[in-house]
């Protein structure tokens, strides 16, 4: 049976949201990645795996070493689902402050 990763339930996890962002820049071997975490290599090895099945990260292999890459593609799709709802809060806040302004000045 082949389970199909969430990529929201990837990005819940804040080590994993943390293994993004160092990757964000430039490619890591899982070992370079788990010498920034305070847990055993099998854990971060572990989120890795969530990170590549749901595609935020790529893979690629150079000699013996694999170094792992975000997948823009892949952000750019949880980017766009986040951006309404973005717009919605920024226009709510937007409101807020007006009402706040008026407020003040009475």
């Amino acid at each position: 049976m082949n389970l199909r990763r969430d990529v929201f339930q990837a990005i819940a996890d804040p080590t994993r949201r943390a293994i993004l962002l160092l990757v964000a820049t430039q490619a890591m071997t899982a070992g370079v990645i788990a010498s920034n975490f305070d847990t055993a290599r099998p854990t971060v090895s572990k989120h890795l795996q969530i990170l590549t099945e749901c595609e935020l990260l790529k893979q690629e292999q150079n000699g013996r070493e694999i170094y792992y890459h975000i997948n823009a593609e892949k952000m750019k799709d949880v980017a766009d689902f986040i951006e309404p709802f973005r717009a919605m809060w920024e226009e709510r806040f937007n409101k807020l402050e007006d009402i706040m302004k008026n407020y003040k000045g009475k």
